[in-house]
């Protein structure tokens, strides 16, 4: 389906070369003073045109079309659209005959018996996380000026020493190949107390609304899957004062599934873009035989980059549910 949450519930629509993209959020309490001017930071980190990233260059300007009434929230539903400008339709004419590896083009067909939209990769493109990023603002505002989100890449292409990245996107995109990455989000401020236990979980709505983003294949939270590799003697956080701060933070600020005060510590896996412009071996459906894929279009080299605020939009969502329900 495309919505989410119990409070704050979210509906992301659209197509990468329909006319727009968008989200619509239902459980916005009214009088949170907002405009289209607050969404223009975490968009800009979106945005394509540095190196690595896609020529597809779009506005992205916010349209708020309900919900808001001089400047604050209603109370009603919150719809902002985003009008698609610059696409290239026919780059995708052949995929419904040769889907792309490791893209969403087959099982599309499979699942929506053909009629689905396959140009850009249609609902499943990466496009449509605009309206997760539109969102994850809201979400913020919800959470308060005292909760402060801090996201950085920390590798690329498997390489955690940020003077490399440069050379290994450039060498990737000399070879029309791609490259992956890992994104760690961190958050401060968050009072103790929200999620709980079992199916909702801080790290299970979390994990669920990062998952959702295209490209996230691991996320884990604190200590990871390191954590496999300590003694529980190595791993336990001890409790150094009344406010339930620990003297290290391997749970990544989060006990029983519930918010222990201290710092949110997540980090998300992002795979290699699967359109690469490198000839593939892929199945013809029209000529039943293997045969060689050239993919046309605009993709990015290392979406990593801008995944993060991505990443980081879907944490400040699945707070931000928690909080309303607290």
């Amino acid at each position: 389906m495309n919505s989410w949450g119990d409070k704050f519930r979210l509906t992301i629509w659209g197509e990468s070369h329909g006319t727009q993209v968008g989200v619509s959020i239902d459980g916005v309490p009214a009088g949170i003073k907002l405009d289209e001017e607050d969404f223009a930071t975490d968009l800009d980190r979106r945005r394509a045109g540095a190196a690595g990233t896609t020529p597809r260059k779009e506005s992205d300007s916010p349209r708020i079309v309900s919900g808001l009434y001089n400047g604050f929230t209603t109370g009603s539903p919150l719809t902002i659209e985003f009008q698609n400008e610059n696409t290239r339709s026919g780059d995708y004419s052949n995929l419904t005959i040769h889907p792309r590896p490791s893209h969403a083009d087959w099982v599309a067909q499979q699942k929506y018996d053909g009629y689905n939209d396959p140009r850009g990769g249609g609902h499943f493109s990466g496009r449509i996380t605009l309206g997760m990023v539109a969102a994850g603002v809201v979400a913020k505002k919800i959470l308060g000026e005292s909760v402060n989100f801090s996201t950085d890449i920390v590798e690329i292409g498997g390489q955690t020493d940020k003077t490399q990245w440069a050379t290994i996107i450039d060498r990737a995109h000399h070879e029309q190949d791609s490259v992956g990455g890992i994104i760690e989000c961190r958050v401060s401020g968050i009072e103790a107390g929200l999620g709980e236990p079992f199916f909702d979980s801080v790290e299970s709505l979390a994990a669920h609304l990062l998952f959702a983003v295209p490209a996230v294949k691991g996320v884990e939270f604190g200590a990871g899957f390191a954590a496999a590799k300590m003694k529980g003697s190595e791993h336990n956080d001890p409790i150094i004062n009344a406010t339930g701060a620990t003297l290290t933070n391997h749970a990544g600020g989060i006990v029983g599934g519930i918010t222990n005060g201290n710092e949110i510590v997540a980090r998300i896996a992002i795979k290699p873009t699967a359109s690469i412009s490198q000839a593939q071996q892929t199945f013809n459906f029209a000529s039943g035989k293997i045969d060689e894929l050239i993919i046309k279009g605009r993709h990015d080299v290392c979406i990593t980059l801008r995944a993060a605020v991505v990443a980081e939009a879907a944490l400040a969502i699945a707070l931000a549910d928690l909080k309303l329900r607290a």
